[in-house]
């Protein structure tokens, strides 16, 4: 009988001990999936279902449930890098896969990591990693870092990133990695330019990985692309004293520049963080952290690797400054498309120096994720040290209605999946919200360019039914009485609005589509579009998805969006009406154009135009191309000061491009 009831007692704690184990290997499946389907939608789709915090700790779980199973599968993140890369782009193999770097947020395993060696301690810059490769000294090729083992050839556009070297001193084989980024200044820069706030750019990170990866690199170069070197791969017949050090300097003899680095040992690696988390908080470069490699280079080697991270190095992610605070009020704010953005509300605290109040939830999947309620106890940080968002929640009453309402017009919502996401939207194609941001996007200045035509001014417009759709705005003459008399209006005010709207009636097809808000579609693909179809309008119309993804730089999405657009009935109706306003402007036959197919840089101030988009515009119409940096490719660099000692003049007077005055451009082209 004894033996009996122990026994049961073994098998009673074997089967809690299997179910125990069971239960953890489900928790991996599920981690696994919630990880991979985050990856995908940030690297391959640019949206987020999750936060980082979030991503963080989920991945550190599953660490731990695999070591303490002892059970890993193939398609975990923890041993799998990255996704297939999906572009027309061409693809290639690289020479030596390009493992991640393991991670820590203590600075003690940073020193416990460097032991008694030396270590260099750089950014971890956030932007697209590219391989470089030099031959007799010259670029011969660029592939992005892809999956790890499989890359996109990006080398026409690398030769436009501003900072590369595309000739160096060094004539034997140079291969080097480093990342391509775009410095929050240009970002906000480029960001400034675009009015419709739904059209603008996320972050700089999303916004580099997509310029870097166009068909067209006028379009890159547009973008103001840096490349920071951070790996020596190859360097044939070179010494460099097994120092990481000294391969830093050598590339940096060569013209790259390097990421600023520090050498540290494990008594020293604690002040150098310190410097470098004083610094990201005015940092112009996007950095998600720091990278601590061996300077000896040899030592690192000889440690190998696991099945993702090589063993000569450890990345450091910054520690959050996370605050508690409660959750006020769920602001839903509408876009011109539809799209309904939540951003939460909470008590104002102090993360990193400044008061918050407020942090983009992103979507809804997001929210549901973080079981959202109002009056919540929720945890906030700064993402990279700059941008709020919510860690966690610590109560979780999931108490959060998703409006079944627009805040804006007050009729239904939907809740649609795209991507993989969840994302709230207006149905309601006549909302207030829409068609404000719809006018004032239209009115912006690379449409349409109406000045005076606020969203303020439009609203109050909208409002007394003056406009309604957009060939209105061409009628705005009808309520003469009515404008001069309105509060903060006048007589002046109305004649300029009258003027400004009559300017407009002559404009580029370009413009015009660009200024339709057709998802997707931003001015540089509105005039491939253009271009492509010869500026015939009903060609542009019509065109089926087919012949659209010929056009270069146009995939399935743009040209899925834009027949679609098109395919509505009442879309075209409005633009018929709209084009009995206008007056497109006929593009000359560039074929006879002494300027087709040449490129130009423009530098410096300039005389007989208003600014240097004018000379680009007019270049453009003419059939040449504008790129951001001289290059063998250049054919012309316009500066009005020749004897400038600029870097575009020095590069010039190297490469053998002629510098030409606006006088000279403009005896080039017959003016």
């Amino acid at each position: 009988m004894k033996k009996t009831v122990e026994t049961e007692i073994i098998s009673e704690d074997k089967t809690k001990i299997n179910d125990a184990k069971r239960d953890k290997t489900e928790r991996i499946k599920e981690l696994i999936d919630i990880l991979n389907n985050a990856s995908k939608a940030y690297y391959q789709l640019g949206s987020e279902i999750m936060t980082n915090f979030e991503y963080d700790e989920m991945y550190d779980e599953l660490l731990k449930l695999e070591e303490e199973t002892g059970i890993i599968f193939a398609n975990s993140p923890t041993v799998n890098v990255g996704y297939d890369v999906l572009s027309s782009l061409p693809k290639e193999n690289h020479q030596r896969p390009m493992l991640s770097l393991d991670k820590t947020k203590n600075i003690e395993e940073l020193e416990a990591f460097l032991g008694d060696k030396e270590g260099v301690l750089s950014w971890k810059l956030d932007g697209l990693t590219v391989v470089l490769t030099y031959n007799e000294g010259k670029l011969i090729k660029a592939v992005t870092r892809g999956n790890g083992e499989v890359g996109e050839v990006i080398t026409n556009n690398a030769r436009t990133f501003k900072n590369i070297p595309l000739n160096i001193k060094y004539k034997k084989e140079l291969v080097l990695r480093g990342e391509a980024i775009i410095k929050y200044s240009d970002f906000e820069e480029i960001n400034k330019e675009i009015k419709d706030a739904d059209a603008k750019y996320k972050n700089p990170r999303n916004l580099c990985a997509g310029s870097v990866r166009q068909l067209s690199n006028e379009v890159t170069a547009s973008r103001n692309v840096h490349f920071y070197a951070f790996t020596l791969v190859t360097a044939e017949e070179m010494e460099f004293g097994n120092s990481l050090v000294n391969q830093f300097e050598f590339l940096r003899e060569q013209g790259f520049e390097v990421v600023e680095y520090r050498l540290v040992t494990k008594d020293t690696v604690d002040e150098a963080v310190e410097y470098f988390a004083k610094k990201i908080v005015n940092y112009d470069l996007p950095s998600d952290g720091l990278v601590l490699i061996y300077d000896d280079i040899q030592y690192g080697l000889s440690l190998g690797s696991t099945a993702k991270f090589p063993r000569n190095g450890i990345a450091f992610k910054w520690k959050d400054e996370i605050v508690k605070t409660k959750l006020l009020e769920m602001e839903w704010s509408p876009s011109r498309t539809g799209l309904i953005n939540p951003v939460a509300i909470f008590e104002p605290v102090e993360i990193e120096g400044t008061t918050v109040s407020r942090a983009s939830v992103h979507n809804v999947s997001i929210v549901e994720s973080l079981e959202l309620g109002i009056g919540d106890e929720i945890e906030v940080y700064k993402a990279n040290m700059i941008i709020p968002q919510i860690a966690t929640n610590n109560t979780r009453s999931g108490n959060l209605e998703i409006p079944d309402t627009c805040p804006a017009c007050g009729e239904k919502t939907n809740i649609s999946m795209v991507n993989d996401v969840k994302s709230l939207y207006c149905v309601n194609s006549k909302c207030p919200a829409k068609f404000i941001k719809k006018f004032a996007h239209f009115a912006s200045r690379n449409a349409l360019n109406i000045d005076g035509l606020s969203e303020e001014t439009l609203e109050k417009f909208i409002d007394r039914g003056f406009i309604k759709e957009y060939s209105d705005i061409y009628h705005l003459d009808r309520y003469e009485e009515q404008i001069t008399t309105m509060v903060g209006f006048g007589r002046k005010s109305f004649d300029n609005i009258i003027k400004a709207v009559n300017d407009s009636r002559k404009v580029t097809l370009p413009k015009l589509i660009y200024g339709l808000g057709i998802l997707n579609v931003g001015l540089s693909n509105a005039k491939v579009i253009c271009k492509h179809f010869n500026n015939d309008i009903s060609a542009v119309i019509s065109a089926d998805k087919e012949e659209l993804v010929n056009a270069e730089g146009v995939g399935e999405i743009i040209a899925n969006t834009f027949t679609d657009y098109f395919a509505n009935e009442e879309n075209v109706n409005v633009l018929n009406r709209l084009l009995e306003e206008l007056s497109i402007e006929a593009g000359p036959n560039v074929s006879d154009s002494p300027i087709t197919d040449k490129t130009f840089v423009i530098t410096g101030s300039v005389i007989h135009f208003n600014n240097r988009n004018e000379i680009k515009e007019l270049i453009e119409s003419l059939g040449g191309k504008v790129t951001g940096s001289v290059s063998a490719k250049t054919d012309y660099l316009i500066n009005n000061d020749a004897l400038s000692n600029s870097s575009k003049n020095k590069n010039a007077a190297k490469l053998g491009v002629p510098v030409i005055t606006e006088e000279e451009f403009l005896k080039l082209i017959g003016r």
